[in-house]
């Protein structure tokens, strides 16, 4: 957790030949539904500019620019997203 209320995505990654097949879609909504269980109202991240594809990805699933919540190298766009319910169901052992 980032703060109280916020969860901070990092360092997340699809090896290429499973991309486009939804995975990366998946794995957010599941790291998203640990961030509600850990307490987080809203999960942020900061990527490159010339990631374009994670960019689109991170709109699609809504995602929206923020102002900067930190810095350091490869940070030039910030994103947030309000977290409400549970995207899924998952199984469980």
């Amino acid at each position: 957790m980032l703060d109280d209320d916020r969860a901070e995505l990092t360092r997340v990654y699809v090896r290429p030949r499973f991309r486009g097949s939804g995975g990366a879609r998946s794995l957010l909504a599941a790291l998203e539904d640990e961030a509600r269980e850990m307490g987080a109202t809203e999960m942020v991240l900061n990527t490159r500019l010339d990631l374009i594809e994670a960019r689109s990805l991170y709109s699609r699933v809504g995602y929206v620019e923020i102002p900067a919540y930190c810095t350091g190298p490869y940070m030039e766009v910030w994103y947030g997203k309000r977290l409400g319910p549970r995207s899924h169901k998952r199984a469980t052992a």
